[in-house]
C-alpha cells in the first residue's frame, strides 16, 4: 500500500506492507536510527516518537495507521538549527541524566511532551512523583532515574523563568 507520512516536517511517500511497524519504517526505511528497538513489546520506551504531538511507542503502531500523521523522531528535535541542544536535552546533560544513551532518545521524546504539557499548564516545578509517573513507560538500566528527574525539574524551571522574563 502507498502511504504518506510527514516525518520531522518533511512529507515522505513510500510503499509499506500492511503489517509493517512504524519503528521499522523509521529505522530501516527512512534511516532514522535514533529511534531504538529495545524490547519489541512496548515495555521499554526506547522506540518512543511523537505522533501528532503525542508520545507513542512506535513498536506498537502500524505504519499504515500513522498515514497522514506528523511523526517527530529524536532527529527532529535533537538540536536547534544552530546546533545547540534543546532546553530539555541541555538540562539532562547538566544533571548527568544520560549514561549509555540507549534509552535517551525515547526518554527525550516522552519527557519532551511532559515538559511541554507542564509549560502549557503554567506549572513551574512538577513534583518528583509526577515526573516518575510519566517515566513509567521508559526503562533505564544505568541512571536510577534520579538525575533524569533533576534534569526534567531543571528544564521546567528554566521554561518558567523564561515565561516570567518574557
Amino acid at each position: 500500500m502507498d502511504l504518506t507520512l510527514n516525518v520531522n516536517g518533511l512529507p515522505r511517500q513510500f510503499a509499506a506492507e500492511p503489517n509493517e511497524l512504524l519503528v521499522e519504517r523509521l529505522r530501516d526505511g527512512l534511516g532514522l536510527t535514533g529511534t531504538k528497538v529495545g524490547c519489541d513489546t512496548g515495555q521499554c520506551g526506547s522506540c518512543v516518537v511523537r505522533l501528532d504531538g503525542t508520545s507513542v511507542k512506535s513498536c506498537l503502531i502500524l505504519t499504515a495507521s500513522a498515514a497522514g500523521s506528523e511523526v517527530t523522531t529524536i532527529e527532529g528535535v535533537s538540536a536547534t538549527p544552530d546546533g545547540e541542544l534543546t532546553g530539555l536535552q541541555e538540562a539532562l546533560r547538566q544533571e548527568h541524566g544520560t549514561q549509555c544513551g540507549f534509552c535517551t532518545p525515547g526518554m527525550v521524546m516522552a519527557l519532551g511532551e511532559f515538559v511541554d504539557n507542564a509549560a502549557a499548564r503554567g506549572a513551574d516545578a512538577p513534583t518528583e512523583p509526577e515526573i516518575r509517573e510519566w517515566l513509567t513507560g521508559n526503562l533505564c538500566r544505568c541512571t536510577g532515574y534520579h538525575s533524569v528527574v533533576r534534569g526534567v525539574q531543571r528544564a521546567c524551571s528554566a521554561q518558567a523563568a523564561a515565561r516570567q522574563e518574557g
